[in-house]
């Protein structure tokens, strides 16, 4: 499968609405299309899927590492992969959109704005391709889509001042219904706030989708693996709008190493029977009554106290508490783990994580690392004789440098992993 990445000038510049364009004209052209996302998001690749029909891959060097990224590239499905990137093409240290590419040998398409420039657009798309060796990164800018561009004689200006090597593939129209909505994590999820379909069609018709299959390469194969051991445990997923943010590799591995069965707490599902429960992340900040009213939550309560494994990520962590305050008011939880979440007005935390175990727990061994995300507005008041499964090595986490909440055989942590730490692995094989 060969791909690209899309890499952007900046954050905001509008990679998102592109990376959509780019895979509705490919479609158009009669090309399955896997769409993928450099970085730890959970939200863009949302809105990949409602367009392209198939879930996005999480592609993070810090997560993954090389071979993992490699690993779950190759798994993906379809006849090429338009890989979004994450804040400005150089910009992470963790694991950026160029660190991205250059460890998948694919090039880069730059969105660029050119709401007030030709000339300077070119001299945009230069200075990032030329920035590559003082960078000290082995990428290839291959060519541009110009953000915000009429066609006409500013199309034009744009195309003729582009240095040779540097390939013109198209423009996104100006267009105010060519906006996402965004909230405090970021845009509204994709099937809350779908793109008109109208205009995104129009943006496609301005794109040039073969020159972008002429440009495509195919990453290199990363080594094989042995496939995993399916053990005879059942997982219970919880899948719904306020526990919304899973890797597609996570819950995957999830479904080789064990039986999965989801259900909603917010629709009033109960706990369905299980050897233990995976809480992802999501809103529940938005779901407050809801899950106060869930019986899931109170079913889990109990079966926690009984032993049942139980692991939440952050929005997880947040419903295993005792109580969930926001503007709206304050709303019991599941009371699990010793501690109660209020919700901030900005960002609590925000990077790339290292985790060391202090003790044997539900997702590592004790000295094991894990690395992860997180991103969250919440802020967590923790009991005095709570208990703490890991140091952190890089982050925040929930207090003191320290994560993972543990209670019973719960444990509830703000950092989200994904399935290549080995996380999902251990914690199946703990079941």
């Amino acid at each position: 499968m060969k791909g690209f990445v899309l890499g952007g000038t900046s954050s905001g510049v509008g990679k998102t609405v592109a990376t959509l364009a780019i895979v509705k004209a490919l479609q158009n052209e009669g090309y399955s299309v896997q769409p993928a996302k450099a970085g730890p998001d959970f939200i863009d690749p949302s809105h990949h899927e409602q367009v392209a029909g198939r879930p996005s891959r999480t592609l993070d060097l810090w997560l993954e590492g090389e071979a993992g990224v490699r690993r779950n590239y190759y798994r993906g499905e379809g006849d090429i992969c338009v890989v979004e990137g994450v804040m400005g093409l150089y910009d992470g240290d963790g694991s950026s959109t160029a660190m991205v590419a250059e460890a998948l040998d694919i090039p880069v398409v730059l969105v660029v704005d050119a709401k007030a420039g030709m000339e300077s657009v070119a001299a945009t798309a230069h200075g990032f391709r030329e920035y590559a060796d003082h960078a000290g990164r082995d990428i290839d800018v291959a060519g541009i889509v110009a953000q915000r561009a009429h066609g006409g004689r500013h199309e034009n200006g744009i195309k003729d001042a582009l240095p040779p090597g540097i390939d013109y593939f198209g423009r996104i129209p100006p267009r105010s219904n060519l906006e996402i909505p965004d909230r405090h994590l970021g845009l509204h999820m994709g099937d809350e706030s779908a793109l008109d379909e109208d205009a995104l069609s129009e943006a496609a018709e301005s794109l040039r989708p073969e020159r972008l299959v002429g440009a495509a390469r195919a990453p290199p194969r990363p080594p094989s693996v042995e496939p995993p051991e399916k053990t005879d445990s059942r997982v219970a997923l919880a899948r719904d709008e306020a526990f919304c943010f899973a890797y597609p590799a996570s819950v995957e591995r999830l479904r080789e190493r064990a039986d999965v069965v989801t259900f909603s707490p917010v629709a009033g599902d109960p706990l369905p029977d299980c050897d233990g429960v995976y809480l992802p992340g999501g809103y529940p900040e938005l779901h407050g009554p809801e899950l106060a009213q869930s019986p899931a939550l109170d079913d889990i309560a109990a079966r926690a106290a009984d032993g049942l494994p139980v692991f939440g990520e952050c929005g997880g962590l947040m419903a295993l508490t005792e109580s969930l305050t926001t503007d709206d008011g304050t709303y019991e939880m599941a009371g699990v783990l010793p501690a109660s979440v209020t919700m901030c007005d900005r960002y609590q935390a925000l990077d790339h994580v290292e985790l060391r175990a202090k003790t044997d727990t539900l997702t590592a061994g004790q000295g094991g690392r894990l690395r992860g995300h997180e991103f969250h507005y919440s802020s967590a008041d923790v009991d005095s004789d709570a208990r703490l499964a890991f140091d952190v090595v890089r982050g925040s986490g929930i207090q003191d440098s320290s994560d993972g909440l543990v209670e019973y055989q719960t444990l509830g942590t703000y950092c989200h992993v994904h399935a290549e730490s080995g996380a999902f692995d251990t914690f199946v094989e703990r079941l």
